[in-house]
Order: C-alpha cells, then sequence, then structure tokens
C-alpha cells in the first residue's frame, strides 16, 4: 500500500500554492492507485484552527524552526511511502525558506520536490538552499521545460532526475460558455480578460495604454480585471496602486471599456470567467517567471491568450511565436488584441491551436502521471532502499 505525504500551503488558505496542491493530492487519489489516506503537512502562520479536527492534515508552524525536524521525525515513524514536497521559498521560515532544509535533512522517506520557482541564475541566499533541496531530493519534478536545463547548468542536477509534468489545470466545459456570458453580462462584448491579486509587476498598465486604441477597432471591447488586492500590498499601501490604475483609466477615457472586479474569486467562478472570456492576456514586465497557474488554467480552458516572453509563456506557448509580444510596446499589443477580436474565424482557430496544448494539462491526467512517479519511487524504495538500522538507503545520502 502506498501512501503520499504533501508538504505545503493547502485550502481553505487562498492562495495558488494551496489550490494546487488540494488538486493534486485529489486526482492523485482518484487515479485509484491506491485507497491510504494521504496527510497534508501544511504550513500554517499560526492559524492551525482553519484546519479543525481533521487526522489527514498536520499543521507545521511556518516560523517554528524546531517543528520541521520534528516533523520530519513524524513522517519517519509513520506508514507514509513517499513525500511530495511543493517548494516555494516564501511558505517557509526562515531567510529564504532555509528552514524547509532541516525537514529534508531529517528525513528518511523518498523525497519528491516539485519547484514552482527555478531562476535561470540563481543567486544566494536562494541558490545555495535550492542546490541542497534539490541534491537531497529523489526526483524533481518541474512545470516547464526550461527548468530541467536551469537545474542542470545551476546545480549539475542530471536530466534523469527532473520529470517534466505540466501545470494541472480543470476540465473545459464549453458548453456552459454562453450561458455565463448571458449572467456577466458579456454577451455583446469582446472580453479580454486578467485574473490574480492585484499588484505591481503585473503589467496592467500596459494593456491601459494599448485600450485606446484598440477600442477604435473594436468599440464593444472590454477589459475585466478580475481580483482583489494583494492581501500583502494592501497591508502596505492599502489600495493605492488600485487608485493609480483607475485613474488611468479616466484619464484614457476608457471608463466603459473596463470593469474592475474587486474581490475574493474562488477556484469555480474564475474557470466560468475564464471560460466566458474571448482572450487571456499576461502582459507581465519579469521574463524570468518559470510558472504562470492563471496562464495554465487560461490555456487548459482552450481559451486564446496573448502574452509577453517570459519563460514560462515561451515554454508554454511554443510555436505559437505571434501570441508573444514584448512588454512596453503598446502599440504592437492594441494591433493584436483588435484583430484577433475582430476575426471570429482567426479567433476559432486560435480556441483550437490552444485547445491542444491545453489538452496534456487536465488535472485528471497529471494526476495519472504524478500517480505513477510516485508509485515507482515507492516501489524503488521497497525494492532497493533496503534497510539500514531502520534507515532507507535513499535517506542516507541525504
Amino acid at each position: 500500500m502506498i501512501q503520499v505525504a504533501y508538504m505545503s500551503t493547502y485550502v481553505p488558505k487562498r492562495c495558488g500554492l494551496a489550490t494546487y496542491t488540494h488538486h493534486l493530492r485529489h486526482y492523485v487519489k482518484q487515479a485509484n492507485l491506491w485507497n491510504a489516506a494521504d496527510p497534508v503537512i501544511v504550513m500554517t502562520d499560526g492559524d492551525e484552527q482553519e484546519y479543525g479536527n481533521d487526522q489527514a492534515l498536520w499543521p507545521l508552524a511556518k516560523h517554528d524552526r524546531e517543528a520541521y525536524r520534528a516533523m520530519a521525525q513524524r513522517v519517519n515513524a509513520s506508514g507514509v511511502s513517499v513525500v511530495s514536497l511543493q517548494h516555494e521559498f516564501g511558505i517557509f521560515g526562515g531567510e529564504a525558506g532555509a528552514y524547509v532544509l532541516d525537514f529534508v535533512r531529517e528525513l528518511k522517506k523518498p523525497l519528491v520536490t516539485t519547484f514552482h520557482t527555478v531562476f535561470a541564475s540563481p543567486k544566494e541566499p536562494y541558490r545555495s538552499i535550492q542546490r541542497e533541496i534539490a541534491e537531497r531530493s529523489d526526483r524533481i519534478v518541474v512545470m516547464n521545460r526550461r527548468a530541467v536545463g536551469y537545474l542542470r547548468q545551476s546545480f549539475g542536477i542530471p536530466e534523469a532526475k527532473i520529470a517534466f509534468i505540466p501545470h494541472g489545470t480543470p476540465v473545459p466545459d464549453p458548453q456552459q460558455r454562453e450561458a455565463v456570458r448571458q449572467r456577466l453580462n458579456w454577451a455583446d462584448k469582446k472580453v479580454v480578460m486578467t485574473f490574480g491579486l492585484l499588484s505591481r509587476g503585473k503589467g496592467l498598465e500596459l494593456i491601459l495604454e494599448a485600450l485606446p486604441q484598440a477600442v477604435k477597432d473594436v468599440p464593444n471591447l472590454l477589459y475585466a480585471v478580475v481580483g482583489q488586492t494583494h492581501p500583502e500590498v494592501k497591508k502596505r499601501e492599502g489600495e493605492a496602486y488600485r487608485e493609480e490604475l483607475m485613474e488611468l483609466i479616466r484619464r484614457n477615457r476608457l471608463e466603459r471599456h473596463v470593469v474592475m472586479i474587486d474581490r475574493y474569486v474562488d477556484e469555480a467562478e474564475l474557470v466560468q470567467f475564464l471560460t466566458a472570456c474571448d482572450l487571456y492576456v499576461t502582459p507581465y514586465p519579469g521574463m524570468e517567471q518559470i510558472t504562470s497557474g492563471t496562464l495554465a488554467y487560461a490555456v487548459g480552458l482552450g481559451r486564446p491568450v496573448l502574452s509577453t516572453p517570459y519563460s514560462y509563456a515561451q515554454d508554454l506557448l511554443e510555436g505559437c511565436d505571434e501570441l508573444l509580444i514584448p512588454y512596453g510596446e503598446p502599440d504592437r499589443w492594441a494591433e493584436k488584441i483588435a484583430s484577433l477580436l475582430r476575426d471570429d474565424s482567426l479567433r476559432r482557430d486560435w480556441e483550437a491551436k490552444i485547445g491542444r496544448v491545453g489538452s496534456a494539462m487536465h488535472w485528471p491526467q497529471i494526476g495519472k502521471r504524478c500517480a505513477s512517479l510516485f508509485a515507482t519511487l515507492s516501489k524503488q524504495s521497497g525494492s532497493t532502499f533496503e534497510q539500514t538500522e531502520g534507515t532507507p538507503v535513499a535517506a542516507l545520502s541525504r
């Protein structure tokens, strides 16, 4: 019998990593390769009460360094076969999340680490932390093929140790599209959409500068900016950034062409928004972003997209170069947005092409691939990682 322990943030926490891990756990379980209850080591900020009495959820206080070693010892003493570490620097305590190293060093079970951030040229302190995690992991999962080369070049990690498995997405239901558009009052509009916790550095200004030209060609264009202000941004500066965007909207006379949906949007509602939009955009100025859950969801749901050529977009949209437009060129953005929204036939062609890309990303398939990886590693652990005073050989190298 195989049992996987996941280490991550977890629902009901409102963050992309928590949602990702929730789906991964569900769909690995749905693959029906085993029946055990899979525990989650839940990284917390003192909000343990949110997780109630669920015995499968094992809270770990982010800033309690001693708790990391203790949790590894709990895993070692349990029936867990494999640990799935969802790694993002910011969810762990210590500088650049260094406390997670105490867990990894103490762990005596096979470790599969999914890196949600990989730098092309990592700097300290991130470099040494990620290097040690990579070296101590039995397998590494990345969601961007370029990350395989980054890990090899930066840390000498052999390609055979790294598995590329795409970011999971919901399965599209195109039959609901028109009903959702009617409900949102989008039926007579050409809708461009951006989603995410609002913060600087997402490139929204670029779209707002491109829209005045685009709406001349597409008078019924509507740009939907979906999502509340990022909680950390709100703590630091209130709604100053949103107010700056609203001033730019007024200055460009776009009041009739932009709607800001300023509230928390759960996943079910996000899927409806994405299904209903005509074009999804990620105009990010930073080129090193290695993953984007929102772009993954849009592609997985078969929506036409436009993006700046950051790392994840280049990898995901390989062969679709005309959908990648540099940051800082609002005229090119305006022209491309208008051309896609004007031409229904062209847009349908891109829907079909993007749909083919997205078909390999649906959660049931991703769950099967991850379940197979975990099962293979567990079998290797049972057959080749012989016990030495209770310690698997896999762990002795750590």
